[in-house]
């Protein structure tokens, strides 16, 4: 029988992350040469192996928790060292933080014990530099065999990566049989209690690396916010913390700052992971936007390719240091690889939404012809059949057969189960290139550049094919397809993608308001969030990648068009569900988790290989935070509206310093729903104000003190 290789298990590792270097551990801080334990750098395993023991002994692990934002502690207990009773009296508390270039950890030694402690203290290193993509097939590569380097410490180098390690005080010996470098201490700490600290360092060389750590801070605010539900509170500093970690740049521009999808798998440029969190972190300002834009324009398509996926205007997918196989998949996607069909059009959002937040003129205009690039490639090469609609196909067969979101081989079924073929034509994709159409127009006409008017005409035309070719009839009345299949057949499963036209302008009143009744169905909402498929459908499991799981930002996207589109119950109960998974989570919301009924736990399942952090998962607690306050501006005409979702359902909410056209601003929203907007920019008026809910409760407002 042919061994299957499995992909690693992440759930239960204990990760810390300051890009583009990342470590995850298990819960006793032991990195295991097994699984996807180990650190990482960029696409590189870097350290496949960190084993403490003391007196060749593992202690037993009791807790772990972070230790700074780009760390983590783990408590450990010797008892067989020190007095003789069951209270422990010698523990190692071992801190572990990582740094752009690699990682320190120090080994703090407690003695309580009435009698002097002696032991040998030492770790076991390992290097494979094994690439991500071997790792996430389960595989591994034998460790390297360690050298002598600079400065009496020990390195490993392949494939121009150097790895070197120090022990500040520490013997170095390497076991010839097993490859395996041993960093020892001798500790003596004397009768009546007693402490020491040992640290060990490692630093890693790179200089193929294809991005790399940016040369300043986060160019984003971080608000202070009050809620009468904490939750919100704690997701917000959990989300922002593991978003300034995942902040990477390109050796050649490390000004520009984009954030790296996530650990372990994703830590490096994705261009609609990195557009749709830019997006969703839009009320904290517009760097993050303007940086990401300028990335992915650098890198913007210029000839067709069909290898790559590359074609003029067209936006990137990814970017590897080499060649991304997957073998047992049959995946092999270049380098620098293109097959995204969402991408592009999120682009010109992007540019679009960041200049109605207050992106300066300066800073759009040199973008503008990447924009006018942009909406070429959605004019010519979007649609290969000419049939008005936007589709996609991996003509290689070794790229992405599906290149929407929802990207996994299985992800597009009928309502059957059974899997549609390709070319396939998206419905969200739809919403997104109508969007795309109707946003260039107005950037078009803003800066006096030729073509508003027939990108007008061209939404106008998609929005009549869409209506004439997406709705069916479904068990709760009619609702749009996930797709149309190569035979223009539609895709008649329930999904969550139907939720991401809301807000687009693809649909009108009446199509919006069934849209938002399909998305409250149990089927849909029973679990913690959005499932991305009905629990109806004959293609659903709840542990499936993307047919009966919940993901995060899915859920925060669904959730601000509804709330934004004034549909504020099913809003509420998408946010509910985020807030209850983030508190099961550590209120660290990882890419996905199970799509189970919430009672079945009381909490949601795992999904085990899962990233966390991910970029877009944190982002979307700034999204939860925009709905929750209701701030939408619209700074080229002047206006500003307020529509907020917190008031007698949520309770009160307050949010200083969040930024429009680079001024911080703070808004209130009341137990009552009564709303207010200080410090807003000079010539900003307020817009369409929402009605003011009547009250379920008395609930005071949270000033600013």
């Amino acid at each position: 029988m042919t061994e299957r290789h499995l992909q690693p298990l992440l759930h239960e590792l204990v990760g810390v992350v300051l890009a583009p270097t990342s470590a995850l551990g298990d819960p006793a801080g032991q990195i295991r040469p097994i699984g996807v334990q180990g650190v990482f750098h960029a696409d590189a395993r870097v350290l496949s192996r960190a084993e403490l023991r003391v007196d060749d002994r593992e202690p037993e692990g009791l807790t772990t928790g972070p230790d700074g934002p780009h760390g983590a502690r783990f408590v450990t207990v010797a008892r067989w060292l020190g007095d003789p009773h069951p209270d422990p009296t010698v523990r190692i508390d071992r801190s572990r933080r990582v740094t752009p270039d690699g990682l320190v950890e120090e080994l703090h030694v407690v003695s309580t014990a009435s009698v002097p402690v002696r032991a040998t203290v030492s770790v076991d290193l390992d290097c494979d530099l094994a690439p991500i993509e071997v790792v996430k097939s389960g595989g591994s590569r034998p460790a390297l065999p360690a050298h002598p380097g600079s400065a009496g410490g020990y390195a490993w180098t392949a494939g121009g990566i150097t790895v070197a390690v120090h022990g500040e005080g520490a013997t170095a010996h390497v076991d010839g049989a097993h490859a395996a470098l041993r960093l020892s201490w001798p500790v003596e700490l004397p009768a009546g209690g007693g402490d020491t600290v040992l640290r060990w360092r490692l630093t890693v060389t790179d200089p193929r690396a294809v991005v790399v750590a940016p040369v300043d801070g986060p160019d984003w605010a971080h608000p202070e916010v009050r809620a009468d539900d904490r939750r919100l509170v704690r997701l917000l500093d959990r989300s922002l913390a593991d978003l300034r970690a995942l902040r990477l740049a390109e050796p050649a521009h490390p000004e520009d700052v984009f954030l790296g999808a996530g650990v372990p798998w994703f830590l490096t440029l994705f261009g609609r992971d990195s557009l749709w969190a830019a997006r969703m972190m839009l009320p904290l300002g517009t760097g993050l936007a303007a940086s990401t834009l300028r990335v992915l324009a650098r890198r913007q398509g210029t000839r067709v390719d069909p290898a790559t996926g590359e074609a003029p205007g067209k936006i990137l997918h990814e970017l590897r240091r080499h060649e991304f196989a997957l073998s047992d998949a049959g995946l092999r996607l270049p380098p620098a690889y293109y097959g995204t069909v969402d991408a592009t059009m999120l682009w010109v959002n992007l540019l679009h939404d960041a200049w109605r937040w207050g992106l300066p003129a300066e800073q759009v205009e040199p973008l503008l012809p990447h924009l006018e690039a942009a909406l070429g490639w959605l004019g010519t090469h979007a649609d290969a059949d000419g049939d008005g609609l936007v589709e996609y196909v991996d003509t290689t067969g070794h790229g992405l057969a599906n290149q929407g979101w929802k990207d996994s081989g299985d992800a597009v079924r009928f309502a059957d189960g059974s899997i549609a073929q390709a070319p396939i034509v998206l419905a969200e994709v739809q919403g997104y290139a109508y969007e795309a159409a109707v946003n260039g127009a107005a950037l078009l006409d803003a800066f006096d550049r030729p073509g508003g008017d027939s990108w007008r005409a061209y939404a106008q035309r998609l929005a009549e094919r869409f209506r004439a070719t997406f709705w069916v009839d479904g068990r709760h009345g009619p609702q749009p397809a996930l797709a149309l299949d190569r035979d223009k057949r539609p895709v008649d499963s329930l999904t969550s993608n139907i939720g991401h036209l809301l807000g687009t302008g693809l649909l009108d009143d009446d199509e919006s308001a069934q849209v938002a009744r399909l998305l409250t169905t149990e089927s849909l909402t029973g679990g913690f969030g959005l499932r991305t498929m009905s629990r109806a459908d004959g293609g659903f499991s709840p542990l499936s990648y993307h047919c009966g799981s919940i993901w995060t930002h899915d859920t925060a996207i669904v959730l601000g068009g509804l709330a934004r589109s004034g549909f504020d119950d099913a809003a509420r109960t998408l946010a509910e569900g985020l807030l209850r998974a983030a508190e099961a989570f550590d209120y660290r919301l990882p890419e996905l988790y199970g799509g189970d009924d919430r009672d079945l736990l009381g909490r949601p399942v795992p999904y085990p290989a899962a990233c966390r952090p991910q970029a877009w998962s944190a982002a979307s607690a700034v999204l939860l935070l925009q709905a929750a306050v209701g701030l939408y501006p619209d700074v080229p005409r002047g206006l500003v509206a307020l529509r907020p979702l917190a008031g007698a359902e949520l309770g009160a909410v307050a949010a200083r310093g969040l930024r429009i056209a680079g001024t911080p601003v703070d808004v209130t929203v009341t137990g009552y729903g009564e709303v207010s907007l200080t410090n807003a920019p000079a010539g900003l008026a307020p817009g369409h104000l929402p009605t003011v809910p009547a009250p379920r409760t008395a609930r005071e407002s949270l000033p600013f003190r």
